[in-house]
Parts: structure tokens; C-alpha cells; sequence
């Protein structure tokens, strides 16, 4: 009677160890048989339209008059003399403009973004070059052909390249970069990374699509030279590592039963 009472007390302890089991819990983003992946096709006609600005991005704006001419004299390191014609009071405005490129401005989450002279504008939704055609209209009841030059500069991307504590947050100084170039910034697959199964999570306004791409093969290559997007999400499935994983959860519950078979026999001992 003792025996199967202390028989029942060593398996309530399994089930209960077992119960907080971890085994491979460290895999995110997991995704049923049946689950329909996005068409990598679709990401085609995407890259060729470009980022639109999103709530809660930083811009850098620049803005220049006479269609940036100042900006390429500027930049060649030929300025022409003030001595010309209106030329004191150009200078003066490029040095005013030039100077907006070291501000950022915020666009809200009511899609509008506060700039000097226009006040509140809405750019939310538009691709970068749709707002500098969009900011240039606007600043011609100011300047003469005025010349917008906008960038975004908190755009990122998080990668995940396999392996439990090595996420990774990835600026986006080019609005060109692949997913290639950002796996290889970020030391590329971890060892225990499958490249056959890499996932891009992107949010679009239909929600969010999930593209999968195996990077194992050469032919994986048209995929990963895909255009990312500002918080695109890249994630490396791990491989399962059923058997270390699970002789670490086992480790507790060979030691729970060693001691209490140790005790037991004490106690027999004892009688």
C-alpha cells in the first residue's frame, strides 16, 4: 500500500513538471498546415508603388527655392557671387531652408504633419515622392518653384534570425534595402535558423500578410532580393531541438524521483 502510494506521488509530480514543460516554446509565429501563405507575387507590384507614410514616422525635410538650384551649386562647391541679382537675399533663404534638414517632423496619428509656413498637412498615406510633389504645390504661394527634398529616418525592420536572444532591430538608412542585405547586417541565419523556412510579416491595410520563402536553394535568391518595407517583420524558423530540449525538462523530474526513491528507501530502512 505504501509502494503504490508513493508510486502515485512520484507520477502527480511528473504531470505537474511536465505541465510547465518548454520544450520549443521559444518558436514564434507558428503557422498551422492549412495556413495560406501570401503570394511572393504580389510583393512585385508593392515594391513598385514604394513605402507610404505611416503614423508615428520621423521626417527630414528639406526645402529649397528656384528648383534646388542653390542646393547643386551648394553641393559642386560653386557659388555663385550675391553680387547678381537678388542673390543676398537667395543665399539667405538657402541658409534659413538648409537648415529645416536638421529638424524632424512628426507625422501624428491623425495622418497630419505640422511644417513651417503651412502648417498642418496630411501625408499619411503617400509615397515619398507623392509628398514632395504634394509639399512643393503647396509651398509655390511662397517660394519661387520651390524644391522638396523628404526622407523618413526612424524606419526599421526586426529580424529574427533563428536563435532564442538574438532579435535584432534594424535601421533603414536605404529605402532600397532587400531582405538579403538586412539578414547579412544582422550576421545572417543562426545555426539553428532553417533557412528553408523564412517568413516576412508585413502589415498591410487589408492586415496582416504573411509571405513564406525557402533561402536553402539558389532559386531563393529572386525571394530574398525582395524590397522591405518599414516594420516588416523577418522571421527564421528554428530547427526543433526535441531531444536537448526535452532531457532538460526531464532533468528535473529524474532528480524529483532519484531523491524521493532515495527517501523511500530511508524510510523502509528506518521501519
Amino acid at each position: 500500500m505504501k509502494f503504490n502510494q508513493f508510486l502515485l506521488a512520484v507520477l502527480g509530480s511528473a504531470v505537474f513538471l511536465l505541465s510547465g514543460c518548454t520544450i520549443n516554446q521559444d518558436i514564434l509565429f507558428r503557422t498551422g498546415d492549412n495556413f495560406e501563405f501570401s503570394k511572393l507575387e504580389d510583393l512585385e507590384n508593392e515594391d513598385a508603388t514604394g513605402y507610404r507614410l505611416a503614423s508615428n514616422d520621423m521626417l527630414s525635410f528639406q526645402l529649397f527655392s528656384n528648383n534646388g538650384e542653390r542646393l547643386n551649386q551648394r553641393t559642386a562647391g560653386t557659388m555663385t557671387s550675391q553680387s547678381e541679382a537678388g542673390g543676398s537675399q537667395n543665399q539667405q533663404q538657402l541658409m534659413n531652408m538648409g537648415q529645416q534638414g536638421g529638424l524632424t517632423y512628426l507625422v501624428k496619428p491623425d495622418g497630419l504633419v505640422e511644417l513651417p509656413e503651412l502648417g498642418n498637412i496630411r501625408l499619411e498615406g503617400l509615397t515619398i515622392e507623392e509628398a514632395e510633389e504634394l509639399l512643393e504645390d503647396a509651398y509655390t504661394s511662397y517660394y519661387n518653384d520651390p524644391y522638396v527634398i523628404l526622407r523618413v529616418t526612424n524606419n526599421r525592420v526586426f529580424v529574427f534570425p533563428g536563435e532564442a536572444g538574438q532579435a535584432t532591430v534594424v535601421p533603414l538608412a536605404n529605402m532600397n534595402t532587400t531582405l538579403l542585405e538586412v539578414l547579412a547586417m544582422t550576421g545572417g541565419i543562426a545555426r539553428r535558423g532553417n533557412a528553408s523556412k523564412v517568413k516576412l510579416i508585413r502589415k498591410t491595410e487589408a492586415g496582416r500578410e504573411v509571405y513564406k520563402m525557402d533561402l536553402s536553394v539558389v532559386d531563393g535568391l529572386d525571394d530574398a532580393n525582395i524590397v522591405v518595407q518599414a516594420y516588416d517583420i523577418i522571421y527564421v524558423e528554428p530547427m526543433p531541438q526535441l531531444v536537448r530540449e526535452t532531457t532538460e525538462s526531464l532533468t528535473p523530474i529524474t532528480s524529483l524521483i532519484s531523491t524521493l526513491t532515495v527517501l523511500y528507501a530511508f524510510v523502509l530502512n528506518g521501519n
